[in-house]
């Protein structure tokens, strides 16, 4: 399951994570967000372990998604060691998504 975080605890949630991390840029008010959120929690389920999942209100927390350019929501975000390693902007299909991960997954374990 995903979970939260903030402007406050991004670095420790997200950048300081020693697994790879999905941050799910969403507001309460975005259609295609509440599309996505179920497929993103399907997600979490299968990569637990592997990836984790953790949700970013836009709303709630300016000064993270300004300070990634996120302009269209939802928009995911991979990290690896604090570094941005892929982007899937858009309500993307979670087979597309899981090609996404997958291909990732192998470029860093490489």
């Amino acid at each position: 399951m995903s979970r939260e975080t903030t402007d406050k605890s991004f670095e420790a949630d997200v950048l300081k994570a020693t697994t790879p991390v999905v941050v799910d840029f969403w507001a309460a008010w975005c259609g295609p967000c509440q599309v996505l959120a179920p497929v993103v929690e399907e997600l979490a389920q299968e990569y637990r372990g592997k990836v984790e999942f953790i949700k970013l209100n836009v709303d709630e927390n300016p000064a993270t998604t300004a300070k990634y350019g996120i302009q269209g929501i939802p928009t995911l975000l991979l990290f690896k060691g604090g570094e941005i390693v892929d982007i899937v902007v858009g309500a993307a299909p979670k087979r597309e998504i899981k090609k996404h991960l997958d291909a990732t997954l192998a470029s860093i374990a490489a």
